[in-house]
């Protein structure tokens, strides 16, 4: 599998991100066999969040079922996020404190190597936060700090206070769902709306800082509205370029939709949600294909953007 740097903290990681927030109706079995597999394909970052489950029951389901041994557990990176709460965000010192203490005793780990903020919270107060990661850091129970679905300002408005570098941004990208990479394609364009910029330049804000975006919802095709795979209602021709560029590589569409997002150089992780061993699979191959410049760009007009 396609390996990365880590934002610029000389991490070693894999292009793929094994998301565990489906796990909790799994038996420990099914657990065990979906990260082995991940971790026997390559795979070294494994993604939870408190909120996933509920009140971290998918962490408890893996800490129950995966006993990762000490050579194990030092290849992997465990990644959690915090700050969503029932009805509301959570960006105060102590919330962030007792959910990451929660967190390690149900992975049953001592330390994260990636914490994010999952959300935007509208009343953050960046000292809150600082003095919330300077603790964390400090006790030795999180290497790394992030943020999930922040603009560019959210995450400049953190740094007047936070010391530690964001190494992370976990963020929506599929190639039907791309807009923080279409808006630069068709910029200065009026009146078309591909052109308006939404996110304040994430993904060229990103590569000036060297955050590492991580992709999640790959596959879907808008927002939680089903994959875009196999679709040929709404997505005919995407799927055509899909299943011919598979033919083309040796691998499944999967694998190419895969591929699409991890030729950027940007160098974007794809975070994989499926509980399906064979989808991890299909995954991992699609990492190491390599689309040429025309290949990348069929897909991205197939999918229904402009290249002007």
């Amino acid at each position: 599998m396609k390996t990365q740097q880590l934002s610029r903290t000389g991490t070693e990681v894999s292009s793929v991100v094994l998301g565990l927030m489906r796990i909790d109706a799994l038996d420990d079995d099914a657990v065990r066999d979906l990260v082995s597999t991940a971790l026997d394909a390559g795979v070294t970052m494994l993604d939870h969040a408190d909120v996933y489950g509920g009140d971290h029951l998918c962490e408890r389901r893996f800490g129950d079922a995966v006993r990762l041994t000490p050579e194990q557990r030092e290849k992997v990176q465990l990644v959690s996020k915090v700050g969503i709460r029932d009805g509301s965000f959570d960006f105060s010192t102590e919330h962030i404190l007792r959910s990451v203490d929660e967190s390690l005793a149900a992975l049953r780990t001592d330390h994260l190597d990636v914490l994010l903020l999952h959300r935007p919270d509208a009343l953050v107060e960046p000292e809150e936060v600082a003095a919330a990661f300077d603790q964390l850091e400090a006790a030795g129970k999180v290497r790394h700090f992030g943020v999930s679905n922040h603009t560019p300002l959210q995450q400049d408005l953190l740094r007047t206070a936070v010391r530690q570098p964001l190494v992370v941004n976990q963020v929506q990208l599929s190639i039907t769902h791309a807009p923080l990479v279409a808006t630069g394609v068709a910029s200065n364009m009026r009146d078309l709306d591909q052109s308006v910029h939404r996110d304040g330049g994430m993904l060229d804000h990103a590569r000036i800082h060297g955050t590492t975006l991580q992709a999640w919802s790959p596959f879907q095709g808008g927002f939680f509205t089903g994959t875009f795979i196999g679709d040929r209602e709404n997505y005919a021709d995407l799927n055509d370029v899909l299943d011919e560029l598979a033919q083309t590589h040796g691998v499944t569409p999967t694998g190419i939709a895969t591929a699409w997002i991890t030729r950027h150089p940007a160098d974007i992780q794809v975070v994989l949600g499926s509980t399906k061993a064979q989808r991890v699979l299909e995954v991992a191959a699609g990492s190491d294909v390599r689309l040429s410049r025309p290949e990348w760009y069929r897909l991205f007009t197939a999918a229904g953007y402009l290249v002007p």
